[in-house]
């Protein structure tokens, strides 16, 4: 605060600069205010997998790694020590089912935020680990980018679903679509592991009728794609009429 004269000659109080201190109070409190990250604890019973976790989350801004753990026992100990707010749960572990893990996870402590990843987007794991109190399923071959969504939106206090997850449930809800019987006996044959060449040759019609059968299945059933359309035939070989 300096001091200048005003048009009659009377002193007045100029302001000068702000000064360092000042300003440094001022970022402080900024920074105070600053939300405090996501602390994550990663639950897998593969070492390779929870250092790329690791490596890939902790560099993410707002997310914090507070531990690792490969088993029901370190899970069941790191979540009592570390208190993370959100643990990144696998489902298929070899001596611990990953949903039912997570169920007594959050029998000790209901304020855990659970999120599942896993290999599998069977709607039958997924209904399960919605049940025991997951907040979200997320695919582990989907993209870093989505995995990290999921795990802001569910500490958030949202939920989340991997695209390819909410399909397979909606087609599982869906009204089953009506095949043809030429169709139907394509898909138990694919189930069998035919290739387009021997079921032609089986049905006695054209390598290319086999393929626009297959095409007309797929989107009947709104599969993707071929690896999607044999997983399909092959959970449901004889179940369809």
């Amino acid at each position: 605060m300096g001091l200048g004269l005003d048009a009659a000659g009377r002193q007045l109080r100029v302001a000068g600069p702000a000064r360092r201190g000042h300003r440094v109070l001022h970022e402080n409190r900024s920074m105070t205010h600053a939300s405090p990250p996501i602390r994550l604890l990663l639950v897998d019973d593969h070492p390779l997998v929870r250092d790329g976790l690791r490596a890939r989350l902790g560099a993410v801004a707002g997310f914090e790694v507070v531990g690792e753990a490969g088993n029901a026992d370190e899970a069941l100990a790191r979540v009592a020590e570390l208190q993370p707010q959100l643990a990144l749960m696998d489902v298929g572990m070899k001596n611990v089912n990953g949903i039912d893990l997570a169920a007594r996870l959050l029998e000790r402590d209901p304020a855990l935020q659970v999120l599942m990843l896993s290999m599998y987007d069977n709607p039958e794991y997924v209904q399960r680990a919605l049940q025991a109190g997951a907040r979200g399923y997320v695919l582990k071959d989907s993209p870093a980018s989505e995995i990290i969504t999921a795990i802001e939106a569910v500490a958030g206090g949202g939920t989340f679903l991997s695209p390819a997850v909410t399909r397979r449930l909606f087609r599982n809800q869906a009204p089953r679509p009506v095949l043809s019987s030429r169709e139907s006996q394509i898909l138990s044959a694919l189930a069998r592991g035919l290739s387009s060449k021997q079921i032609a040759r089986e049905m006695d019609v054209s390598v290319r009728t086999v393929e626009a059968h297959r095409q007309n299945i797929k989107r009947k059933l709104m599969l993707d794609g071929q690896a999607e359309l044999i997983k399909y035939a092959v959970e449901h070989a004889g179940t369809r009429g």
